[in-house]
Order: structure tokens, then sequence, then C-alpha cells
């Protein structure tokens, strides 16, 4: 009776563990943010983020890598704001990193990720040398693997060549504030929102690509 009492603790503390977060404000730097072309990790082929920014009204760029149990916290809300508003010109692209194409294919299929991914990195030890890394710590992102990570564009203000699509980014270093962002997402768009959501816990997770059930339970 004691030990399934206490693998029952166990397993609350470690659902519990997951639901903790490190949630962030969105806010606008003064940092360049690059054009892209990567490849698509379904069909084949590349997505140029200019291209795909084409006759839409606002552009969300979500960086994550699929070990990331922050990330997972926040994909089934992605997810639904695309679902909710796709028509009404919101176009959500992600960008795979950190771990082997075939995981992140899994973690696609997994959570039946409708709106289009690429992928940048395809091993841990690429952290410091992609193109994610550079960017987000220019805009003051102090974690270590920086997923999920969130760039917002405006296509009307998005220059029309060169290397930059931006001088200043409107982002998230950190996982959305569920509220804050739909809020700023149907300003952007013009619509009325599609309902209320419920903001969680703002206590915080490390996302780590190696983390053990037992590293993960709170003290």
């Amino acid at each position: 009776m004691k030990f399934l009492l206490a693998s029952i603790i166990l397993v609350t503390a470690f659902t519990f563990s997951f639901a903790q977060n490190e949630q962030s404000p969105i806010v606008e730097k003064e940092i360049a943010y690059k054009d892209w072309t990567y490849k698509n990790l379904k069909g084949g082929g590349e997505t140029n983020l200019r291209q795909f920014a084409i006759g839409k009204k606002l552009v969300m760029v979500v960086y994550w890598a699929p070990w990331c149990p922050n990330w997972k916290h926040d994909v089934g809300f992605v997810q639904e704001l695309h679902t909710k508003y796709a028509k009404d010109g919101l176009a959500v692209i992600g960008v795979g990193e950190y771990d082997s194409t075939g995981k992140m294919k899994d973690f696609i299929n997994q959570y039946k990720i409708a709106y289009p991914n690429v992928y940048e990195s395809e091993n841990l030890t690429a952290r410091l040398t992609t193109t994610h890394y550079q960017q987000r710590t220019q805009a003051g992102d102090t974690r270590k693997w920086g997923s999920p990570w969130y760039v917002f564009l405006d296509p009307k203000t998005i220059e029309t060549a060169g290397e930059f699509l931006t001088k200043s980014t409107t982002l998230v270093n950190g996982e959305l504030m569920r509220a804050e962002a739909e809020k700023y997402i149907v300003g952007k768009l013009g619509v009325s929102a599609g309902g209320g959501v419920a903001i969680k816990s703002t206590e915080v997770e490390i996302c780590e690509p190696d983390k053990k059930a037992a590293e993960l339970i709170k003290p």
C-alpha cells in the first residue's frame, strides 16, 4: 500500500513538473531578423520565409525541439491558433531544431500539427552555430536551448529584398502567455477572438534534451 501511494505521489509530481513553464511577454526588439530558406519536413522541397509571408496578414515563426517539455506545453495552443485564425490571415510556420528529422516528423504526426514546418539543424551539437541561437541571444534570450522561441512578422513591413526581413522584430523569448498572445494576434488580424484561453502557471521548468523523470520533480 505504501509503495502504491509513493508511486501515485511520484507520478503526480512528475505530471505537475510538466505543467510548469517559462512564459514570456510579447516584446519588440531592435534586432535585424534574417530571411531564411530551409528544407521542408514534409513533402520535400524548401520554403523561403519572405515568399511564405506574401499575401498573409501576420506570420508567426516558432522555433522548437521535439524533446523539449516547454514546447509540449505550447504545441496544442499553437495548433489551435492556426485552426482558428488561418482563414483570417494568420500564417504559422515551425522551424525544427536540435534533433533528427525523423524525430521531428514523429512529433508532428503525434501532435497532428497541420501548419507547415521546416528544419534548420539536426543534432544537439549545432546549438551554438545556428542562426536561431544567434538571433535569439541578440534578443536577450538567456535560455540554453531557446525552445520554443517566437517571431511575429507583419508582411506589410517586410523588406522586399536583402539579407534581412526587418530591422525591428516582435518576439517571445519563451512560451506564449496565452491570453496575451491571442489578444495580440486578433488585434493584428482585425478580427474577434474565438474564445478565452486560460493562462498556465508561471513557474519555470528548464528545457533540456536529456531530462529524466526524477530530475523533473520539484523539491
